[in-house]
């Protein structure tokens, strides 16, 4: 039965091309490339009706005209939606076996026990893929101004929104709250819910509010941002990706189109 191959190597997907230009996952019966006697082969929630698989493999694949290396991330532009939103659970899935090879408690073996846990051989310990929680949340001040800011981290030379991840204890609400006021000393009001997304960089859910300026003088916290201000809509800078929810909630108040739409 022909079922759906998702490939890793490092930080590339196995893409197959098409004859119109388009891209699509390789769907056969057998793997795609050589696996090792050691390679482990996870089983991932069905696509349809369409049997999915996934593994990594070691050495890269050079582009051959039948598979083809791309970035994670920039596979969003290739794919259609839903075998982008899959790569990314499967990405995931192999993230976790990869680093899950040993029990934390006893050092045993653990061995694969559904297709979404593993037991330790020795002890018995059970373990789940882990999800790391994180909010982002689009601070308006007035109709015209958005409040962008520059992350040390970011790899281009974009501004996004403030974000950061949910801390033990805590509601999405109230890290909102908190990481607005560690990274820029704003305090915000209209606090609301707008979108989530599955963030596979490597195991992170972004959850996306909206909130409007309260009070308070801008305060960078230097440790993390480059730099926070307002911008005027007619005046922006770059922005994210359109891949991510960064970007939706900006293009949502811009009211360019709905959140969460594949441009």
């Amino acid at each position: 039965m022909k079922c759906y191959y998702f490939v890793f190597c490092k930080d590339d997907l196995l893409l197959e091309p098409l004859p119109d230009g388009s891209y699509t996952i390789p769907l056969c019966e057998n793997p795609p490339t050589e696996v090792k006697p050691w390679t482990v082969i996870l089983n991932i929630a069905p696509l349809g009706t369409t049997q999915v698989k996934a593994y990594a493999i070691d050495t890269p694949v050079a582009p051959d005209g039948r598979l083809e290396p791309c970035p994670l991330r920039q596979s969003y532009y290739r794919l259609p939606r839903e075998l982008y939103l899959k790569a990314g659970k499967c990405a995931e899935l192999v993230f976790w076996d990869k680093n899950t090879r040993y029990c934390g408690v006893c050092g045993g073996t653990m061995k694969l026990h559904t297709d979404i846990s593993k037991r330790c051989e020795h002890c018995g310990k059970e373990v789940w893929p882990q999800l790391s929680p994180a909010v982002i949340v689009r601070i308006t001040r007035g109709t015209d101004e958005i409040l962008l800011a520059r992350g040390r981290n970011f790899r281009g030379d974009f501004y996004g929104l403030i974000a950061g991840f949910v801390e033990t204890g805590e509601t999405l609400e109230e890290a909102v709250v908190r990481e607005v006021r560690e990274e820029t000393g704003l305090s915000i009001t209209n606090l609301r819910y707008f979108a989530s997304q599955p963030w596979p960089y490597p195991c992170g859910l972004m959850v996306g509010f909206t909130a409007e300026y309260a009070s308070g003088q801008i305060h960078v916290q230097r440790e993390e941002l480059k730099n926070v201000a307002w911008f005027h809509r007619d005046h922006l800078p770059k922005l994210p990706e359109k891949l991510s929810i960064a970007r939706w909630l900006v293009d949502d108040w811009l009211g360019e189109h709905a959140h969460g739409e594949k441009q």
